[in-house]
């Protein structure tokens, strides 16, 4: 594959599954086409190491947030502070990885929601973006959007071409990763193929959802072509096209 312009809007390269190789790997993403990546954290113990990896590579940017599945593990009560004192270096481009996962319950629904609308209020004092997870709590994640109004992404999109369409009337993008390759992926495809062109963004949340055919191995950057090239497909595009498109998008929501 003889990809450029690949933007790569969520991924977590401070997690430890990088831990053996991950200035040879980040160094050679020049060379497969990669011209951008968001890395995002998911507690205020990994968001300075976000920021840190942002600062060495010129390709990537940070973002700083309180996951919803670390909420009852985090030790630090004044983490608005935290997340807004981290805000202030440039190369921190959004707040995330928030939202609210109820599929795990870790911590208690009301909990989930509070923290989550803490830091979409930080995003917009500070004018950032935010990056959303949805795990099965797509009513409550269109509610709170639909209240605060921020600007960002839904990452991994995992909802329908209707809840699509009301995350999109509201000004945020979608964000589409491996699940688009996956056998059994419906919502995901049809999204794909619906979701109006300035506002997709593509994504792999590594080392997380592989696309096909490495499922089952760790996920990383380059491999965004796979996901490209099957989103490509079902809009009848090419994947240079979907790549260039992204990255466009990408530069302009994390205001590059």
């Amino acid at each position: 594959m003889n990809y450029r312009n690949i933007f790569d809007s969520h991924a977590h390269y401070d997690d430890e599954q990088f831990d053996t190789d991950r200035e040879a790997l980040l160094s050679s993403f020049a060379e497969e086409g990669i011209c951008g990546c968001i890395t995002c954290a998911t507690d205020t113990k990994n968001s300075p190491e976000a920021v840190s990896l942002a600062e060495k590579y010129p390709f990537m940017y940070a973002a700083v947030g309180l996951h919803p599945l670390n909420i009852e593990d985090e030790e630090r009560e004044d983490y608005i502070d935290f997340f807004r004192s981290l805000a202030s270096n440039k190369k921190v481009v959004a707040i995330g990885e928030i939202g609210l996962d109820y599929h795990y319950d870790s911590a208690p629904r009301e909990k989930q929601i509070e923290v989550l609308e803490k830091q979409i209020i930080l995003a917009k004092e500070l004018d950032l973006p935010v990056i959303v997870h949805d795990r099965e709590s797509h009513e409550d994640i269109l509610n709170i959007l639909k209240k605060h109004n921020p600007k960002g992404v839904v990452h991994c999109f995992s909802g329908s071409v209707e809840m699509m369409k009301e995350v999109v009337k509201l000004g945020m993008y979608i964000g589409l990763g491996g699940a688009v390759t996956f056998k059994n992926a419906k919502k995901p495809v049809e999204v794909a193929r619906e979701v109006p062109p300035d506002r997709l963004l593509i994504e792999t949340d590594a080392p997380y959802m592989t696309p096909v055919p490495f499922r089952g191995r760790r996920n990383d950057s380059s491999l965004i072509p796979f996901t490209a090239e099957k989103i490509a497909e079902v809009r009848n595009t090419t994947a240079q096209e979907i790549l260039d498109l992204t990255s466009e998008n990408a530069k302009k929501l994390f205001n590059l």
